[in-house]
């Protein structure tokens, strides 16, 4: 039997079901000292930007420190975010709680001021780790909602350090330097919903340590009351959180800990702390920011193996999304088509590592179709977790999460054979992949389109969820063209109209999943199109919601 500790079984015509394996191998730790995890992740880093995978000195900003992580352990280059829209709250849904953002209603952007976040019957990987004896604990970037049931002391982890809220642009709006035209009374709104860096332990209050905002200011003090801390500096903070937080847990060997630490960094606006300035070759703002992540990643692996905890230890790095592509010069670089936003490789397909002393083999190479989600049943199956089949309010939970131990651990392949990529508002997959075959059906953000003119429009991954929708879709080999330029669905040479017939059935199967286990309420919106006066008038359900809930079009939210 293999390792899996969650199979999906799901009939071509028939509902979804779960089915519990044998215990994996990695369950027999158990009676044996469990090994602990080490999960850092970053924001919008370019999949070509890193030297495992081409990049590094060659793109102008070396990165040794993850260099050497691909050097000791496992990289992959079939690694994708999750199933859903390309950017930074579904994705970071997606890794916490091994499931579609679909499900658990965090499909969009979380935005200041809205409240919500992620709903409290969700599992994540604190808590389900939790069950296993885990001491957790989380800094840096959050987004998942602001709402105290949200709060990661609320999801699981026993503390949390220096936590931010959003995505990094959200510091600058009430900032008069950046947007000296905003009239005073919005920015007023801004300042008074816009919460800086949050600590906290379960159970307990949840305080605001400084304001942030977009200048060069590190100041957490001020007056012995709350300081500001200017987004340049906000990553030293993270790695503080990080650092001593591995000192207090050398202190009780014996207790296997989960930290999951968040680097706010590289996503926009990118403004490198001071003593990374120029510090690339290319002497860039993106570059710079790059050698600071990646230093900052050395100096938390340093500590690790200085305690000796990294002989038991499974460190794993990804990001949440693909490149934010369209703000040239200053972002990050991917070899694939599209950007973040977009259901196109660009916009999925990102890097991550995977380090274990003694499990992992050294200079590893992973082709297999894995991600974000995957990351669930991998953790569950290391700290010997069952995942649990009911919600936290003990009503029946799906996980679309994969066990990856047998790759890790060089016994075997993955068992997912496909993946599905969403954008917002889809319930249906916009795209699917199965093996080296991708269906594009609902081709949002078609990278390069003009519109009036000559002109480029810019964030073409945002602009809805239907800005095409295919009567015969697109199908590229991903293997013979991973940037997606190749269309073969009606080649007369090479033509694979066969394989709609395997899409057909990968579609099924998920979207059965919906009847035994209905999504939750998004816990955020964005602008899904015009109600139509014929939709008013054929529809009762559209009427009643109207009356309930009126129409909400919330500002824009950046990514």
């Amino acid at each position: 039997m293999n390792g899996r500790i969650l199979i999906r079984c799901i009939g071509a015509l028939a509902s979804s079901t779960i089915l519990w394996c044998a215990a994996s191998p990695l369950q027999a730790q158990d009676s044996q000292r469990k090994p602990n995890i080490l999960f850092i992740v970053s924001d919008d880093t370019g999949y070509g930007d890193l030297g495992p995978y081409g990049g590094g000195e060659g793109r102008g900003m070396p990165t040794p420190n993850i260099d050497k992580l691909a050097e000791d352990g496992m990289t992959f280059f079939s690694f994708f975010s999750f199933y859903a829209q390309p950017s930074c709250t579904p994705g970071r849904a997606a890794m916490q709680t091994g499931r579609i953002p679909n499900r658990s209603g965090m499909t969009t952007v979380a935005f200041q001021g809205q409240g919500g976040g992620l709903p409290a019957a969700e599992w994540t990987l604190a808590s389900v780790l939790k069950r296993g004896g885990y001491h957790t604990y989380f800094t840096g970037k959050w987004h998942l909602g602001e709402a105290d049931y949200a709060m990661p002391t609320a999801q699981g982890y026993d503390e949390m350090r220096y936590t931010g809220l959003y995505h990094l642009n959200a510091y600058t709006y009430a900032d008069p330097t950046w947007f000296p035209d905003m009239d005073p009374k919005l920015r007023e709104m801004f300042q008074k919903v816009t919460k800086g860096a949050l600590s906290g332990k379960a159970g307990g209050p949840v305080t605001e340590e400084f304001k942030v905002n977009g200048q060069y200011v590190d100041t957490p003090v001020i007056d012995g009351k709350e300081g500001v801390v200017g987004i340049p500096f906000f990553d030293s903070y993270v790695e503080k959180a990080a650092l001593g937080f591995l000192d207090e847990a050398a202190k009780a060997p014996n207790e296997p800990f989960f930290i999951n630490v968040n680097f706010m960094k590289v996503h926009q606006p990118n403004m490198p702390a001071p003593e990374f300035e120029h510090k690339s070759l290319s002497k860039s703002k993106y570059a710079d920011s790059i050698v600071e992540l990646d230093t900052r990643i050395g100096r938390i692996m340093d500590k690790l193996r200085e305690t000796g905890m990294d002989r038991n230890t499974l460190v794993f790095y990804t990001t949440d999304n693909g490149a934010w592509q369209d703000v040239y010069p200053d972002a990050g670089y991917t070899p694939f088509r599209g950007t973040k936003g977009t259901l196109r490789e660009g916009g999925n397909r990102v890097p991550a590592i995977a380090v274990w002393p003694g499990k992992i083999k050294p200079r590893t190479k992973n082709h297999d179709i894995v991600g974000g989600l995957d990351l669930m049943a991998t953790f569950a199956a290391v700290g010997a977790v069952p995942l649990p089949d009911k919600d936290r309010e003990d009503k029946p939970i799906i996980f679309d999460s994969y066990d990856m131990s047998p790759i890790l651990l060089g016994t075997g392949k993955s068992e997912r054979k496909s993946w599905f990529y969403f954008t917002e508002n889809e319930l249906s997959p916009g795209a699917i992949r199965v093996n080296n075959y991708k269906f594009a059906f609902n081709i949002r953000g078609d990278n390069g389109a003009t519109t009036g003119g000559l002109a480029v429009d810019t964030n073409l991954g945002w602009k809805g969820e239907e800005k095409y929708v295919a009567t015969v879709p697109q199908v590229f080999d991903l293997w013979q063209d991973p940037q997606e330029r190749y269309d073969i669905f009606m080649n007369n040479f090479t033509e694979r109209t066969w394989m709609g017939v395997v899409m057909g059935e990968e579609l099924k199967k998920i979207m059965a999943t919906y009847v035994e286990y209905p999504p939750r309420k998004p816990q955020s919106l964005t602008y899904n199109g015009p109600i139509t006066l014929s939709d008013y008038s054929r529809f009762q359900w559209i009427r009643e919601s109207l009356a309930k809930e009126g129409v909400s079009i919330p500002m824009p939210t950046g990514n």
